[in-house]
């Protein structure tokens, strides 16, 4: 049998990899950065996000050790670190292929929980 640490450590460790994909800027990044090598100005104009808030998640990711970088010259190409982040982005476009509307209209973390309230 296994000992009850164990699984808690790997239920530990998934939670915090899904607490890191789990932002809609870091995803759009992750998702780009499937298609090859990107530069941080490459993701500013794919995604329409500020140079700043590109670099914040792109240093999160690093630190989460999703992504990497190679540099050349003064620029830095980001890649993802292994193609398992692509297979598990892939896995999940199949979830939610199969499962439909669920996700989306979750209460408690679809589009409507996320979304701000508004005053009347």
């Amino acid at each position: 049998m296994t000992p009850p640490h164990v699984e808690t450590d790997a239920v530990t460790r998934a939670a915090a990899l899904f607490r890191s994909l789990g932002d809609p800027k870091r995803l759009a990044i992750l998702l780009e950065l499937r298609k090859g090598e990107q530069r941080v100005a490459d993701l500013v104009n794919m995604i329409g996000l500020s140079q700043a808030t590109v670099s914040g998640h792109l240093a999160c990711l690093r630190d989460c050790g999703l992504v990497d970088y190679r540099p050349q010259g003064r620029q830095s190409f980001y890649r993802l670190t292994t193609p398992d982040i692509d297979t598990l982005l892939r896995a999940a476009e199949t979830v939610l292929a199969a499962t439909g509307d669920a996700v989306v209209l979750c209460p408690n973390y679809g589009v409507a929980a996320a979304a701000p309230e508004r005053a009347s």
